[in-house]
């Protein structure tokens, strides 16, 4: 792979990214190791942080943009039908293992189609 920067500035890169996201987590660790009792909006919001993350990462799997020729979202029949019956094993039962494992075998059972 050749680039344009130097290797003392790609390093330099690194070291500032990582010091970055060390600096941050930190930050809530010390921040969150002073206070005795969160607020209870902060405390209501934080109880959606799991299913924020998941959608994060699920989505992007799922759906995808392009650009070429024109915006639009494209999406392959198999992972949206995958995702949605994941989707509801997660609303029915509740449980996280049940809904990776019939995702999962859902996007296995769907892939092995065609």
């Amino acid at each position: 792979m050749t680039t344009a920067y130097d290797p003392r500035t790609i390093w330099l890169i690194i070291l500032a990214a990582g010091l970055g996201t060390y600096v941050l987590r930190l930050s809530f660790i010390l921040l969150f190791g002073r206070i005795r009792q969160l607020p209870p909006t902060v405390e209501g919001l934080l109880r959606f942080v799991p299913a924020a993350v998941l959608a994060a990462l699920v989505v992007p799997a799922v759906v995808s943009l392009s650009l070429t020729p024109a915006p639009a979202l494209s999406f392959r029949t198999g992972r949206v039908l995958a995702a949605v019956i994941a989707a509801l094993v997660a609303w029915r039962t509740g449980n996280i293992l049940a809904t990776i494992g019939v995702g999962m075998a859902a996007l296995w059972g769907f892939g092995a189609l065609g």
